[in-house]
């Protein structure tokens, strides 16, 4: 069995893209290693709007992975599937870097278009 292109978006969006922001959070010379949370809790600005985007796409995760996987099981159809699945890694990789930029009302309106692409494959399921 191949890996679809949705399949690589739930790993992109559970490895890469949280990757990504948490590298920026804690690039400093100040990163204390052997006190990773003491230092993640002390973070300001842009680096700890960094981190908080992490902390959420944890918590959009779970939801994004189900709806792929439901939608692929119910024989949805794959390039329908696909593209929502790669919409939801772009909204989230924006989503960060709107939050990194600290610009509220478009990392918010990113996130409804990242929870559109859940609730929409969540439907193709049924």
């Amino acid at each position: 069995m191949t890996m679809t292109i949705a399949d690589w978006c739930v790993f992109i969006a559970g490895l890469i893209v949280p990757f990504i922001f948490t590298v920026y959070a804690k690039a400093s010379k100040d990163f204390d290693n052997a006190r990773p949370r003491d230092y993640m809790a002390a973070l300001q600005g842009a680096r700890q709007r960094a981190y908080w985007a992490v902390q959420n796409g944890y918590e959009t995760y779970p939801l994004f992975v189900a709806a792929v996987l439901l939608a692929e099981r119910a024989g949805a159809a794959q390039a329908s599937v696909d593209i929502l699945a790669a919409g939801f890694v772009a909204c989230r990789l924006v989503y960060g870097l709107m939050y990194v930029l600290d610009k509220a009302t478009l990392r918010s309106l990113v996130w409804v278009g990242s929870i559109g692409c859940v609730v929409t494959l969540f439907t193709m399921a049924m």
